[in-house]
């Protein structure tokens, strides 16, 4: 019994010990939360390294190291030269696209994902963010979008400006979707395959491709979410059949 009532006032005492951090993450996420609440501005300078240093009373190497750290979860930028330093970066919807964008092009590159996989996924995206731009597209996104195409129309195939066109048209469809993290993730998988590149770019496939964004683009305008659909959807089929047979 009393082997039993000392586990019992055991169990009932209050916690409030907590597991004492080594000084680089205590480094680490004091800068961190400094960020994430706002203290540290983006775009903010942070104090030099040496200053550093000696407010939080540990050595240049630990403080590198929480610096380093820092920049892998792409809080900070370090910026070389004399005017250079650690900068806050900026933590907002356009971020998770940049961090992601970087990941899914080291593991292409890697080869530990497939260019289908990542394609896959984008026409899972970019279905339902051109039928919520149907529904929610500004005079300004289609006055931008309509300029696109125009350029399109009157560019050749071996223009240089025809993949960021092509980024571009995708990508301002899934801002026009109102929902910005659809925006950042279309525009980060688009980045990462750039499917331009893959494509046997001739003439003809130049041209039926323009007529698939004209044809997207006037679902858009006309606010018609049901033929934005079938317009995306035949124009990431035919871009499928195209890089499928370019690769083989």
């Amino acid at each position: 019994m009393a082997i039993a009532s000392a586990d019992q006032d055991r169990d009932t005492r209050k916690v409030i010990g907590q597991a004492v951090l080594r000084p680089r993450q205590q480094v680490e996420e004091t800068v961190k939360a400094a960020i994430l609440s706002g203290e540290l501005k983006s775009g903010e300078m942070l104090p030099p390294e040496a200053e550093l240093a000696r407010q939080f009373n540990v050595s240049r190497t630990t403080l590198r190291e929480a610096l380093r750290s820092l920049t892998s979860q792409h809080l900070i930028s370090k910026v070389p030269g004399a005017r250079g330093g650690n900068f806050v970066q900026s933590v907002d919807y356009k971020s998770l696209g940049t961090v992601m964008s970087e990941t899914v092009g080291n593991l292409l590159t890697l080869g530990s994902i497939e260019f289908t996989e990542v394609a896959d996924v984008r026409r899972f995206l970019e279905i339902p963010s051109v039928r919520l731009a149907a529904d929610h597209r500004s005079d300004d996104d289609l006055a931008e979008l309509t300029e696109i195409v125009q350029r399109q129309k009157t560019a050749s195939v071996d223009d240089p400006t025809i993949p960021d066109l092509d980024r571009r048209f995708h990508t301002l469809i899934a801002r026009a979707s109102g929902n910005r993290v659809l925006a950042s993730l279309v525009a980060a998988l688009h980045h990462s395959t750039e499917p331009v590149h893959y494509l046997d770019l001739s003439p003809e496939v130049g041209r039926q491709t323009v007529r698939q964004h004209a044809a997207i683009l006037r679902a858009i305008t006309n606010r018609d979410p049901d033929k934005g659909e079938k317009a995306i959807t035949d124009h990431l089929n035919y871009l499928r059949t195209h890089i499928s047979a370019h690769a083989g």
